[in-house]
């Protein structure tokens, strides 16, 4: 069975065995008498040697916990420079330097970089203002230096990577989060179109089959009848060819499904027609000329427009009378649907048909208005398609 990775291990279980292998290296040192730095200054016998070994390795457990650890340290080495400088204890010393500075606060590793700094600096000029042999002096002090320099070094290095790559995680979490919230923010308007077209599509044409399968069943006249019922089956079919082209669209992967012709105002014809079989009196006017296309969004929008307010009529005006009026001029398509109001004029609402019809219109960059006028009821809706040809 393969040995776990170190990083894989528990940290306690980590510097567990970073102490013993530590303790076993110097052990060998120490045992074959290759400890000394300054052999002429070598006043500390081998049992001392080794309680000071096993002190900085029991240390070693607590290397994480900075700066008690180094503190700790530190008063170790100042006992073992005091009976002379011993090689392990300067090795094992160093990854207490490490430690600290990458396991430390950030004001931690900046107080370590600037004693890393400050110790060269003071060492060398230690040397060469005490020192009678300053040449063998310098020599040493640079070779003790670097015990100093690079653990530090080393752990602000891999502490500035450690924080570039938590950096990076971070970004890319945010991304993930803005992404997901996009991916809703979608979600959520299409289930708002939907909830639009179910409201203006199908509610329409269902609305409408309601109010003239009613008036079917009071006319007298089978001829009138007979009239009423063609237009209820009319609606019928629209509405199943409305929700088929929808289901198809919802199933479609590619968004390449066939699906029915979007409405358009050129069959203004036909809606008004069917309005007219529940008991409106409809006048349409209209001056777009129908051989200069419209923007497909507008278009589309400017029929629902015109759907939602015969429907409403339909619903709240019953026999009135309603104009129809559909007009372009410079650049801007105009939608009014004016009717009579039998009895007292509504108070301005913000039922979800009005909601629909003005989210509509904001869709395309337009704007709507509805509201008593004139004794009536008027919904105007003013829809851009650029500039005229």
């Amino acid at each position: 069975m393969p040995l776990p990775r170190l990083r894989s291990l528990p940290v306690w279980q980590q510097d567990g065995l970073i102490a013993l292998a530590t303790w076993l290296l110097g052990f060998l040192v120490y045992a074959t008498g290759i400890h000394r730095l300054v052999a002429a200054y070598d006043h500390g016998p081998l049992a001392v040697r080794l309680l000071e070994l096993s002190a900085l390795c029991g240390l070693e457990l607590l290397r994480r916990r900075v700066p008690l650890a180094l503190v700790l340290a530190t008063a170790v080495v100042a006992v073992d420079v005091g009976l002379g400088p011993s090689l392990p204890v300067l090795i094992i010393y160093t990854d207490f330097l490490y430690a600290a500075t990458l396991y430390g606060s950030r004001r931690t590793s900046r107080v370590m970089i600037g004693l890393a700094a400050f110790t060269v600096v003071g060492v060398l000029a230690a040397v060469l203002v005490f020192a009678q042999q300053w040449r063998a002096a310098v020599l040493a002090a640079v070779g003790v230096l670097p015990f100093v320099i690079t653990p530090v070094w080393w752990a602000a290095n891999i502490r500035q990577q450690r924080d570039v790559a938590e950096a990076e995680r971070a970004n890319a979490a945010q991304l993930a989060k803005i992404a997901e919230l996009d991916r809703r923010a979608a979600v959520a308007a299409e289930r708002g179109r939907m909830a639009r077209d179910l409201h203006d599509v199908i509610a329409g044409h269902l609305s409408a089959i309601a109010i003239q399968s009613e008036a079917a069943l009071s006319l007298p006249d089978p001829k009138l009848a007979k009239a009423v019922l063609e237009s209820v089956r009319e609606n019928s079919v629209s509405a199943l060819e409305e929700m088929r082209a929808m289901i198809g669209l919802l199933r479609a992967d590619g968004g390449d499904a066939e699906t029915t012709a979007p409405a358009r105002l050129a069959d203004l014809a036909k809606l008004a027609e069917s309005a007219r079989a529940s008991g409106l009196e409809v006048h349409i006017e209209s001056t777009v000329d129908a051989d200069v296309p419209l923007p497909a969004a507008v278009d589309l929008t400017a029929y629902r427009i015109a759907q939602e307010a015969l429907t409403n009529a339909v619903k709240h005006a019953p026999g009135a009378r309603v104009d129809v009026a559909v007009h372009c001029l410079d650049g801007v398509l105009a939608v009014e649907v004016r009717n009579d109001v039998p009895g007292p004029l509504p108070a301005p609402g913000g039922g979800t048909g009005l909601l629909n019809m003005r989210e509509r219109a904001d869709a395309v960059g337009g704007e709507l208005t509805a509201g008593p006028a004139g004794g009536g009821w008027l919904v105007r809706a003013e829809l851009p398609v650029g500039t005229p040809r």
